[in-house]
């Protein structure tokens, strides 16, 4: 199946303060260079909370992470659990269309969905609140035919009960998930044959759907209020912001030893000295910015620009981890092309440069300074050395 972006794309994204945090949490589980490993987490919180992946959501995930937009845009096509398109507004259905729940009438299912919401898969309801498809097999052949709705499954339908259940969603209901027959879980139809015993001491419904009631959460999407976001691979007594991943390390144990997210200050990675022999490490050259008092704002002055890039021409300011190419794009419109202005830079300096940014903190949080510092004299980085292979 070709899956390409859909014709309408919304002119920008950016995630909710929440889901901001969330992100950048996730970010900080990954060593210094190997932040792509976040693409998938942070396609999946966009999508949660704008419904489906657009192109600025692909533009701002490959920004944050210093990837190459294309690359966001592969793992978005590849992965079907990404949606390219917009989805209803209440619901998107998936109907299991494999071997099982076809066999015990998916596409009765199928004919519901054309009925009552639209057509054609990833259309949308002329109310704009539902859409579906038909799916690869979920899993759940022992209760077939189903589908997925949210985040959960609903199973043994048929197609009266079927739509039924989308009357409810439209009314503003949330179903009960899973069995929909009366069945606890996968027991047979019926009853059971084994362990007995055990039938008169269950709950209502099994661990999955009763979790489901318990949050009402069956169809909502996740928008960063659901728990504390927690950092327990961060260790808040390491002021460096490395946290406790070196060789012997301790784990944290119990509920005490996991906290809630730290401030972006704290969560800053000190970067290790990656000069090439014969060059002066960045502590020994370049002075950190004395840090600014929490919730203080910086003064700014603006740095040393230029109109275009000198005879040379520019230097590939991607080269600095933390930079992709949306962000050169944007230092370039600022008048920054070369290494040795953004070395430069002190903490009036970044101020300025931050508040133009769509991510601040980034700069520090990286040290584009050490970096650029490096690179302009002719030096080598462990990000660069990887970049240029």
């Amino acid at each position: 199946m070709l899956r390409r972006l859909y014709h309408d794309q919304p002119e920008s994204f950016a995630f909710t303060p929440e889901n901001l945090e969330w992100a950048e949490a996730q970010i900080t589980k990954y060593p210094e260079g190997r932040q792509a490993s976040a693409v998938i987490p942070l396609l999946w919180r966009a999508q949660e909370q704008e419904g489906w992946v657009s192109r600025p959501v692909i533009e701002t995930v490959a920004e944050m992470l210093g990837m190459a937009e294309i690359r966001v845009l592969e793992v978005a096509s590849f992965y079907f659990m990404f949606q390219l398109q917009p989805v209803g507004s209440v619901a998107h259905i998936q109907i299991c269309g494999t071997l099982s729940c076809m066999i015990c009438g998916a596409e009765d299912l199928v004919a519901v969905c054309r009925e009552k919401i639209a057509p054609e898969p990833h259309m949308l309801s002329e109310d704009g609140k539902f859409s579906w498809e038909e799916v690869e097999c979920l899993g759940a052949c022992s209760n077939a035919p189903m589908a997925q709705i949210g985040k959960d499954y609903f199973e043994d339908l048929t197609a009266e009960g079927f739509a039924e259940l989308l009357d409810a969603l439209a009314a503003g209901k949330v179903p009960t998930a899973g069995p929909q027959n009366g069945r606890y879980a996968s027991e047979p139809l019926d009853g059971l044959t084994s362990l007995t015993a055990y039938d008169s001491g269950r709950t209502q419904h099994n661990a999955s759907v009763a979790r489901a009631e318990e949050l009402g959460d069956t169809i909502k999407r996740i928008d960063g209020s659901e728990v504390p976001i927690l950092t327990p691979w961060l260790d808040r007594t390491d002021k460096s912001g490395k946290g406790a991943a070196g060789k012997g390390a301790a784990k944290p144990k119990g509920d005490k030893a996991v906290k809630p997210t730290p401030s972006k200050q704290a969560r800053k990675t000190k970067e290790k000295s990656s000069a090439p022999k014969g060059v002066k490490s960045e502590k020994e050259t370049v002075a950190k910015p004395t840090a600014v008092a929490k919730g203080a704002v910086a003064p700014e002055t603006k740095p040393g620009t230029l109109p275009a890039p000198r005879e040379a021409g520019a230097d590939d300011l991607k080269l600095i981890s933390g930079v992709g190419p949306k962000l050169e794009q944007t230092l370039n419109e600022l008048g920054f092309w070369h290494f040795d202005q953004i070395a430069e830079w002190g903490l009036e300096e970044i101020a300025w440069v931050d508040n133009r940014l769509r991510f601040k903190g980034r700069i520090e949080r990286d040290d584009w300074m050490s970096q650029a510092k490096t690179l302009a004299e002719g030096g080598e980085t462990e990000f660069s050395k990887k970049k240029k292979k």
